[in-house]
């Protein structure tokens, strides 16, 4: 099975989320401390997925936002 990027950046996100919480409900400092380590592994794990994913677009700069492109406005 082929990971996607975005399995990664959900995977980071949901981390990251757990860790926030733990450390606001006080879990010992050791948890919370490791996890981290763990986070920012997997933080730059994501970025490397990401920048090295094979993504063909047609888009260009032209278009400027993809959900309100500038080339379809009223002329």
């Amino acid at each position: 099975m082929k990971n996607s990027a975005m399995f990664w950046v959900g995977i980071t996100t949901l981390l990251l989320i757990a860790i926030t919480i733990m450390a606001a409900m006080d879990f010992p400092f050791n948890w919370v401390f490791y996890l981290t380590v763990i986070g920012q592994i997997a933080l730059v794990l994501m970025v490397y997925k990401v920048l090295t994913e094979n993504f063909q677009t047609d888009k260009t700069f032209e278009d400027f936002y993809e959900d309100h492109p500038i080339g379809n406005r009223m002329k």
